[in-house]
């Protein structure tokens, strides 16, 4: 048996947020049914990542969230403003932490 699910989640503000309750809660129906499986996450948006992390101390998002401001500052003289003075950060940080969970 296999699946294919569009998930959808509301917008947010820029950060750092855990989704797991909303992806079981999205996909618990189809997964109930198995055993076993595999989930390939794929996320369609250019301007957001995804990342596997630690839940056990809150910290470590406000810390996550910190260093990528550091590392992807929004006050950089970007060109590509069109969307919002966060909108080029957030392809930068897309193409440097792209990943497929």
């Amino acid at each position: 048996m296999w699946s294919q699910l569009t998930l959808k989640f509301n917008p947010r503000s820029k950060g750092c947020y855990l989704v797991t309750s909303e992806v079981l809660q999205q996909i618990g129906p189809t997964i109930a049914k198995c055993k076993v499986g595999l989930v390939h996450i794929l996320l369609q948006h250019t301007s957001a990542s995804l990342a596997l992390n630690e839940n056990a101390d809150p910290d470590v998002r406000t810390d996550m969230k910190m260093m990528l401001d550091k590392l992807v500052p929004e006050n950089m003289p970007y060109i590509h403003t069109y969307e919002g003075p966060d909108d080029m950060p957030a392809h930068i940080f897309f193409f440097k932490f792209i990943n497929f969970i």
